[in-house]
């Protein structure tokens, strides 16, 4: 086990965390989602060695990760975070900023890694200027070169999609399932939005009021959710009635016939939107509830739907 964490507590002028416990293994990406407040940055915080719990351990490879106090520069030598806090050389350049972490490299070398990472975050245009200059999603992009740089055991990430776009988001995703694969990388990602950190995790906490809930694998937590709210976190989510029972299912849990009777819904087609991918197809149920479902084609002309758990 490289990292784990045991019973951290952690209270300002109220509870933040509450004996929280998680193990991360090498090569191993653990994603926390939750929404904003749920102390998620505040946990990445103490297991960066940035924050001392007020109760609890933080082990990394069974030794007792030290707390700010206890080190003359705060953190830990193999474990890296990005928050949005970002941390920058202000008066550094793009490329200083990322060049400055990999000294012990031959020049060489050096030059083809910081011109890989400033590829990878779409920083070419803005190499030469100095990162106060820079707006908050490319001092983000940064942030992320500068640790993917350092090539550290661990990597925190908290909210490390909230300023890329689709083509930023393949390719840093890409790349960090890379590093996982060849280097043995481990990762902790925090999110408010679950759908981001689907793809790239092997484990998903739910993380309400300081309080980890419940875990499962991706498609665990995708499509066994436990309430409406937890289910939202992931993406689009129907909520109907049928009879004297409320159904939950995600726009692909459906099929056009030959499902159940007890779960038929007739339903009245209202639009088509094409996303690229698929089309989102939206109805109204004899109940008025609105849905939408995946297909790809569009669902004009469609009456009835089974709910297919």
């Amino acid at each position: 086990m490289i990292l784990e964490a045991q019973n951290i507590s952690l209270s300002f002028d109220r509870p933040i965390l509450k004996n929280i416990s998680f193990k991360l293994k090498e090569g191993e990406v653990v994603s926390i989602v939750g929404r904003s407040g749920a102390g998620k940055t505040s946990l990445l915080k103490i297991l960066s060695g940035l924050l001392s719990p007020q109760e609890g351990t933080v082990l990394f490879e069974g030794e007792r990760i030290k707390g700010p106090n206890e080190r003359l520069i705060p953190g830990h030598d193999d474990i890296c975070l990005v928050n949005q806090d970002f941390s920058l050389d202000d008066f550094h350049t793009v490329e200083e900023n990322i060049r400055l972490q990999i000294l012990h490299l031959t020049l060489k070398v050096r030059d083809q890694f910081v011109n890989e990472l400033i590829g990878l975050m779409g920083l070419d245009e803005v190499r030469k200027q100095q990162a106060r200059s820079l707006s908050g999603g490319e001092q983000q992009r940064l942030a992320i070169a500068r640790v993917l740089a350092k090539e550290p055991r661990v990597i925190l990430l908290d909210e490390p999609f909230s300023h890329l776009d689709s083509d930023l988001r393949t390719r840093l995703t890409a790349y960090l399932l890379e590093l996982r694969k060849v280097r043995k990388t481990s990762f902790i990602l925090v999110s408010h939005d679950g759908a981001e950190v689907l793809g790239l995790s092997d484990t998903i906490y739910f993380m309400k009021n300081g309080v980890l809930t419940k875990k499962g694998d991706p498609k665990k937590v995708y499509y066994r959710y436990g309430t409406l709210q937890d289910a939202r976190i992931f993406g689009p989510v129907n909520s109907v009635k049928i009879g004297d029972q409320r159904i939950l299912f995600r726009p692909d849990e459906y099929v056009l016939q030959g499902g159940s009777p007890e779960l038929k819904l007739k339903v009245k087609f209202i639009e088509a939107s094409f996303t690229g991918p698929v089309y989102e197809n939206y109805f109204l149920t004899e109940n008025k509830e609105r849905i939408v479902l995946f297909s790809f084609k569009s669902l004009e002309g469609t009456h009835v739907i089974y709910i297919a758990k």
